[in-house]
């Protein structure tokens, strides 16, 4: 019994993922508006009635598939967050990859930007875990900066918290794109030390 039950969750998962990823790359290719169910399931040799088994519309698809671009990012964010330097130097490489990240697959590729543009516009809550996430990895090297001597005592969430605000502009892409080709605004490495200098403090 539980090896049919088993298989049959197996067989779920990979349709999922089959979705998903036909979902990804036909959304990166004609750009989510452009893209409905009924192309989806086109691709997949399948009904549209058989996607409708797996996820109830198009903005679930898209929520999903913004949860996976948001997971690569959190997953970055721990590989840095835990290599063995200063905690300083790793929240500065963090903020430098993340927006490094934002720039090059968020903005360059125009289709992904317009993914996540919609999904912060409805604000989904795997929007909100990945950014409570963020805080938790943040607050961990602030801890552990304390415990070095490198941060000054002080309340470690609040200051997760704040050093998020501080630097979302490095990670919001509607905001890099406002920025990136403004003078009258900070270079992201004038950002950058200018959060850790306030963790400093």
């Amino acid at each position: 019994m539980d090896d049919g039950i088993d298989q049959l969750t197996a067989t779920h998962q990979e349709n999922v993922e089959r979705i998903l990823e036909s979902a990804e790359r036909l959304f990166r290719h004609f750009g989510y508006s452009k893209t409905n169910v009924a192309d989806i399931a086109r691709d997949l040799g399948m009904s549209p009635a058989n996607i409708y088994r797996f996820f109830a519309s198009k903005a679930e698809i898209h929520q999903a598939i913004c949860g996976r671009l948001l997971d690569a990012s959190c997953q970055m964010a721990q590989d840095i967050c835990r290599l063995p330097i200063s905690a300083p130097e790793r929240l500065r490489q963090y903020l430098r990859a993340q927006y490094q990240m934002t720039v090059e697959v968020m903005l360059d590729d125009q289709k992904v930007h317009e993914m996540v543009v919609i999904a912060m516009e409805r604000d989904w809550h795997v929007i909100d875990m990945h950014i409570d996430r963020l805080h938790a990895l943040f607050a961990d090297v602030i801890r552990e900066g304390i415990e070095a001597g490198e941060f000054p005592e002080q309340d470690v969430d609040i200051a997760s918290r704040c050093f998020g605000a501080a630097t979302v502009t490095l990670c919001h892409p509607q905001m890099v794109a406002q920025c990136l080709s403004k003078a009258n605004r900070a270079t992201p490495e004038q950002l950058i030390e200018f959060a850790i200098k306030a963790l400093k403090n």
